[in-house]
């Protein structure tokens, strides 16, 4: 073996049990997530330097086999573009790496900077690389300080590449408590697999961040206006029965579950890790759920299945 040999094969992260990577926007949940994933056993750090993901992993695994969660942030926006080239040469060496990126809308994060009356991480005027170069001093405050939105839109700027090759989770109508709930069902989801993540929805909350596929139900019957119906959930029973003697209830749920069989090998051959799809109805409480719950249960033997009600979890 000559010695550029040795150097690379010392170079390499041996396998570890499990790496996750949490990544996001300012105020979209990344400190509570990073807790739900303590919770369960990982290994946290947060706001790692990219430059030193490389060691960390080596020492980690000469410690201890253990699952470790890193979160990284804007914070290392420096850092950032020599990150995706390093995570993809991680998993060519066979270190398991599943990256979980959180975001919301900006009218969420503008109102938890308010409740909190944090300063966005953005907020002081920083000389950036990249994309922020050649930004017009209009864009910032009279003081040197960009304003809020700009901050966040500038986040978003710097942040882009890593979300596109994320599994991204939209935060903005999640408590906490549910937060913690999702992040840990999408850890231990099925692994080295495609899982198919279907999540109920009010339209009149706002369309899912992280939805690959949104599916409209509003057209269909409304056990809403059934008395006895009305405080039940497509969960129930008689919602279900409901719903399922309707016959435009089966021929959408047909064509919806057509559509996905057919393409879903195409999205197993693109080494996807989750495709989420959306049902939204009014209030997110009958169609919409029984169609998640439907579909989750025709498709749970084809591939891992999640299930998510936005609007009926948060009441929980």
């Amino acid at each position: 073996m000559s010695k550029v040999e040795v150097r690379a094969e010392a170079a390499r992260v041996p396998p570890t049990a499990e790496v996750v990577v949490v990544s996001g926007t300012s105020g979209s949940g990344k400190s509570v997530a990073l807790h739900a994933l303590e919770d369960a056993g990982f290994y946290c750090v947060d706001n790692l330097p990219p430059e030193l993901l490389r060691d960390f992993l080596k020492l980690e695994r000469a410690r201890l086999d253990r699952r470790v969660a890193i979160a990284v942030d804007v914070r290392s926006a420096q850092s950032l573009p020599h990150l995706l080239p390093l995570l993809q040469q991680l998993r060519d060496e066979g270190v398991a790496i599943q990256v979980v990126f959180l975001d919301a809308s900006t009218d969420a994060l503008v109102r938890r900077f308010s409740e909190t009356r944090r300063l966005h991480p953005l907020t002081d005027q920083q000389p950036l690389a990249g994309p922020t170069q050649g930004r017009r001093k209009e864009d910032s405050e009279p003081d040197g300080r960009r304003a809020l939105i700009d901050a966040i839109e500038l986040e978003r700027e710097l942040l882009g590449e890593l979300r596109e090759v994320s599994t991204v989770l939209d935060t903005s109508q999640l408590r906490p408590a549910q937060l913690r709930v999702w992040v840990r069902d999408l850890v231990s989801a099925g692994r080295n697999q495609l899982t198919l993540v279907f999540e109920s929805f009010a339209f009149k909350h706002g369309v899912p961040l992280d939805a690959d596929y949104v599916f409209d139900v509003r057209v269909l019957p409304n056990p809403h206006y059934v008395r006895e119906l009305r405080p039940l959930t497509g969960r129930d029973a008689p919602v279900a029965d409901y719903l399922r003697a309707q016959p435009e209830v089966n021929e959408m749920l047909g064509q919806i579950a057509a559509f996905l069989a057919r393409w879903l090998p195409s999205f197993e051959d693109d080494q996807r890790s989750y495709l989420t799809v959306a049902i939204g109805c009014t209030g997110g409480q009958h169609r919409s759920v029984y169609f998640a719950e439907t579909l989750a249960q025709h498709f749970r033997g084809r591939a891992a299945t999640l299930i998510r009600h936005r609007e009926l979890d948060a009441r929980d």
